[in-house]
């Protein structure tokens, strides 16, 4: 029993020095803010790898949850006469939530656990060290550019991933037999039920997620250590803390923008 309690104890503690820590590393990054014009090389760069290069991905993804989406409310609002409003159901689905959740994961699985292992690999080989020797703050140098590149490609990721979902469910809903519903109705149903507030709230959402994706994975890749196996295991956590911080962000924002 004590020994179960001081194991609880423990990863409490340990939670809690992690939440710390990762606070202490978001104002650091926030104060070298101030030197992003003096590094829009390194900023650019890390746009191309989060966004641009995500959005082969991003398109596939977006595109067939919209589908999908629409193919089972649809198929369901038909039999009670109702596959009119399925754009609206579409819209308010990927605007409010599928989008920026759904795209949240996709860039902390493939840009995030990105992020963690190269930085995990500048850790483990005394990269950041070198770094620290030379006078170069690895903060400034390494996270402020990444936290600024996830601020801004993921709400662009989620805009797009929006759009292509809400293409994706206007042909599905119009092709499908038991659907049918009319460009012009679904673009009117869509129209009428997405307001700025919606899509205000969804925006909001993508840049919180964005900043915990970039903050994670930049904290997760400094605490590297134990070589491979180590650089690996980063990879694996930054990915999960991630998605879990996604989803408790997630529900308090909603709760607070309802």
């Amino acid at each position: 029993m004590n020994g179960a309690v001081e194991r609880l104890g423990k990863k409490v503690l340990n939670f809690h020095e992690m939440l710390g820590e990762m606070l202490i590393l978001l104002f650091q990054t926030v104060y070298f803010f101030r030197e992003a014009p003096r590094n829009f090389q390194s900023i650019f760069t890390q746009m191309a790898i989060i966004g641009y290069e995500t959005l082969p991905v991003a398109s596939v993804m977006a595109f067939f949850v919209g589908m999908v989406l629409a193919l089972q409310t649809g198929v369901e609002l038909q039999k009670y006469g109702g596959q009119n409003i399925v754009g609206a159901i579409v819209g308010h689905s990927m605007v409010r939530e599928l989008g920026p959740v759904m795209t949240s994961f996709l860039v902390a699985g493939r840009a995030g656990s990105a992020m963690a292992a190269e930085l995990g690999v500048m850790k483990v080989y005394e990269e950041i060290d070198a770094l620290k020797t030379l006078d170069i703050n690895p903060v400034r140098y390494l996270a402020m550019p990444r936290l600024i590149a996830c601020l801004i490609c993921v709400p662009a990721l989620v805009i797009y991933s929006d759009l292509i979902g809400i293409v994706g469910g206007a042909i599905i809903s119009n092709l499908h037999p038991k659907i049918f519903v009319s460009y012009a109705t679904y673009y009117d149903s869509l129209t009428d039920a997405l307001k700025v507030k919606e899509i205000g709230n969804g925006l909001v959402k993508s840049v919180v997620f964005g900043g915990i994706i970039a903050l994670v994975s930049c904290y997760v890749g400094f605490k590297t250590t134990g070589g491979a196996r180590g650089i690996g295991q980063s990879t694996t956590r930054s990915v999960v803390h991630s998605f879990m911080l996604i989803l408790v962000a997630d529900y308090f924002i909603t709760r607070i923008l309802m």
